[in-house]
């Protein structure tokens, strides 16, 4: 009997550890639509390595000197058809207009090793781009994320920079984490998301997902492939997105084009990063600072970009969260506009 219950116990014990395996290792798909190359899509093969994919939307009267680069968010994020149209009018207004997918994700290349996926990398990119450009100056517009890849490469490239765009910023790093409990003046009607990142994190994520994040942090291992680990990051983003609107009517529908080791390994660099805070102190640069009434992003964080850039213009979006296209273009544009062109 005794020798029965340890091979009904040892058989137990057997399953436990494969189902768990199974759970862990075996690949799973998920309902996210095909990435489709768009017929305006170019590369750039930079120095760093990066295979970059982008779309300029060329101006369409005389050009002005200085063309804009959008900064998409993420890290991982990527340029969608809505981003390109929602800004397509700048080219009306002499515009050369650059939008482009960072490394890793939307159309660009996909990295053998993930442990080359750094803030670093992004950052050396984005300078190269600029360069690309040909122009004596830039206008960088950082939406989220890429915000904060905008304020990096403007601490050491300020010469390079005309105006920049800040766009639902997200913290400055190394984060000051007392600003998130910063409230903002009650002049400013600022609200909260109906839903939260929290709660949209919790719906998407597995034990696989898990592991395939602790296996790319701890050992930079890939234990799925860039196609199962995109599309789970396309999936997650879009339960997460349900916190980037005030009307949860206009909650974006999930696309394709995210890139899971570039933003894992990313987010993992970019606490290492030298402060760039002290570089731009007191920044001669005019910048607009566009937030949402009900961004998800604490008010505290806008506040350091307000501090750094004193020759800078904050605009209250009413109606709409952090993708404040979505839910208020006309304005969007329109306030874009009136800073570019003034």
């Amino acid at each position: 009997m005794k020798k029965y219950s340890i091979n009904i116990i040892g058989s137990g014990l057997f399953l436990l550890i494969l189902v768990f395996t199974l759970q862990v290792f075996l690949p799973r798909s998920y309902p996210v639509p095909h990435l489709l190359i768009r017929e305006s899509t170019k590369y750039w093969n930079l120095s760093t390595g990066s295979r970059i994919a982008y779309t300029l939307i060329k101006a369409r009267t005389a050009r002005r000197p200085f063309p804009v680069i959008y900064v998409h968010g993420g890290p991982g994020g990527a340029i969608s058809d809505k981003t390109i149209s929602s800004l397509a009018a700048l080219a009306d207004d002499g515009y050369d207009v650059y939008l482009y997918d960072q490394i890793g994700s939307g159309l660009s290349e996909r990295l053998k090793d993930i442990n080359e996926y750094t803030a670093e990398r992004h950052k050396k990119d984005l300078e190269e781009i600029i360069q690309k450009t040909g122009a004596e100056k830039v206008i960088l517009m950082g939406q989220s994320w890429g915000a904060v890849l905008s304020l990096l490469v403007v601490s050491d490239n300020a010469d390079k920079v005309e105006k920049i765009i800040f766009a639902s910023p997200g913290p400055i790093f190394p984060v000051h984490t007392q600003l998130a409990q910063l409230k903002a003046p009650d002049s400013l009607q600022i609200t909260h998301p109906y839903y939260s990142n929290a709660e949209g994190n919790r719906a998407s994520t597995n034990i696989r997902t898990k592991a395939m994040e602790f296996f790319a942090i701890r050992l930079g291992w890939k234990i799925a492939s860039d196609n199962e680990a995109d599309d789970f990051a396309a999936f997650r983003n879009a339960m997460v997105n349900r916190s980037t609107v005030c009307d949860t009517s206009k909650i974006p529908e999930i696309e394709g084009g995210s890139g899971f080791y570039s933003q894992v390994m990313t987010m993992k660099t970019i606490y290492g990063i030298a402060d760039p805070r002290p570089k731009l102190k007191n920044s001669k640069i005019s910048v607009l600072i566009l937030k949402g009434q009900c961004d998800n992003q604490p008010w505290g964080f806008a506040t350091e970009y307000l501090s750094l850039f004193p020759q800078h213009q904050l605009c209250i979006i009413r109606n709409a969260g952090h993708f404040i296209y979505l839910e208020q273009p006309e304005m969007y544009l329109k306030t874009i506009r009136a800073f570019l062109n003034k």
